[in-house]
């Protein structure tokens, strides 16, 4: 069968590679078309076995946006990848459009797609839990088939009446799989060439405007802690988001040298790390199943941005691990709370305070326990083929 996969972020990329490997399991002969990443683009070239015009048609890097602003200053852009994108999926055909998360964009698919007669099926349910409940309206009339990924939507959902098939969370697999699940320190230290020195990670997020807002505050924190005699010596990796290069980083690292950007070591850098300040996102997630103590800072850009995202979310936390738990297991940090000075109290404490420390940990076991078994991805694509075959109601 012929699938087409749209995932804009890089979080929908790794979940979307686990979900083709599972695609590639049920139907080997499968042909997969897709706008995605890495993680995706590595399955198919390992995978990818026939069919002409399938692939890699656009990176997620190309269309990223954060903030107001941004949205209007990328609308042209954005507009331009919408018509590329409905023109790809009539010219390939497929049996069924796969799409995940990435609301603004994949919304307008789903119409497009449904008004074609295509099956649209939304993997990893746009966070209409959160804000723009409105939505809901759009999943119930273009979505044939939805896939949640969180035990808290599963009421939400049934209470708005929108089907849902639920298999779990396909993280509990990318982290349980990972080189760094299995690897010891010494080794990660030896193959990255690091020096055998206590770990700070640092990840700024995935994309432009984020690593552009973040970088300063961040780099300004591994200031104020290197000067503290007591962590001279440690290191502070900032891991490199995917999809991003050196550029990126570069302008804010200033020459510091107990500072290094790493890539494609996000979650070794967090399971080495004695303490993590995440930029929220599926990151702060990874970090509570990698087990390490965190903080989340998160600046929404503009303050127009962040006067907006009040009136708009409803939710009380940002961080998904706290929204699993339905309290506060690590602090969020946002706007100008983001700062070095109050990350910089609350990295030393989560070091510092063994209690502090241990109570998160034996949060973070409640967030594994609730997140479900391994396995996600390979039920979802199971349960997904045999739905686009007919064998499956």
């Amino acid at each position: 069968m012929k699938y087409y996969i749209i995932a804009g972020e890089a979080s929908g990329d790794l979940h979307g590679g686990n979900l083709m490997e599972g695609i590639y399991d049920k139907d080997p002969e499968a042909r997969i078309r897709f706008w995605g990443g890495d993680c995706m683009n590595e399955v198919f070239l390992r995978r990818h076995s026939s069919g002409q015009n399938c692939g890699l048609v656009k990176h997620y890097r190309e269309g990223a946006v954060m903030g107001i602003a941004d949205v209007f200053a990328k609308a042209r852009k954005l507009l331009t990848n919408l018509r590329n994108c409905k023109k790809d999926i009539i010219e390939f055909s497929p049996d069924c459009v796969i799409l995940i998360d990435y609301p603004g964009f994949n919304f307008r698919i789903a119409e497009f797609a449904h008004k074609k007669g295509l099956k649209v099926i939304y993997y990893i349910a746009p966070k209409v839990w959160a804000s723009r409940e409105g939505r809901i309206r759009k999943l119930k009339k273009y979505v044939d088939r939805l896939y949640i990924i969180f035990p808290f939507e599963i009421p939400y959902f049934e209470s708005k009446g929108v089907k849902f098939v639920y298999k779990g969370n396909p993280l509990v697999d990318a982290v349980d799989k990972s080189v760094a699940a299995t690897e010891c320190r010494r080794d990660f230290f030896k193959r990255c060439g690091l020096d055998d020195k206590p770990v700070i990670a640092l990840l700024a997020g995935s994309r432009k405007g984020e690593i552009s807002t973040m970088m300063p505050v961040l780099m300004e924190l591994a200031d104020r802690l290197h000067a503290i005699a007591e962590y001279s010596d440690w290191q502070f990796l900032v891991a490199g988001a995917p999809g991003r290069d050196m550029d990126d980083y570069s302008p804010y690292l200033g020459g510091r040298k107990y500072v290094k950007v790493l890539f494609g070591q996000t979650q070794s850098i967090i399971k080495n790390a004695e303490a993590a300040v995440v930029n929220s996102g599926t990151a702060s997630l990874e970090t509570a199943l990698l087990g390490t103590p965190q903080v989340v800072g998160f600046i929404f850009g503009s303050s127009l941005t962040f006067a907006i995202a009040k009136k708009i979310v409803k939710v009380k936390y940002i961080s998904l691990g706290n929204l699993i738990l339905n309290k506060l297991a690590f602090r969020e940090l946002l706007q100008k709370e983001c700062n070095a000075e109050e990350l910089c109290l609350e990295v030393r404490r989560l070091i510092e305070d063994s209690r502090y420390r241990q109570a998160m940990i034996e949060d973070y076991s409640l967030i594994r326990e609730k997140l479900g078994s391994s396995g996600t991805s390979s039920a979802v694509a199971t349960d997904l083929v045999g739905y686009i075959s007919g064998q499956a109601d």
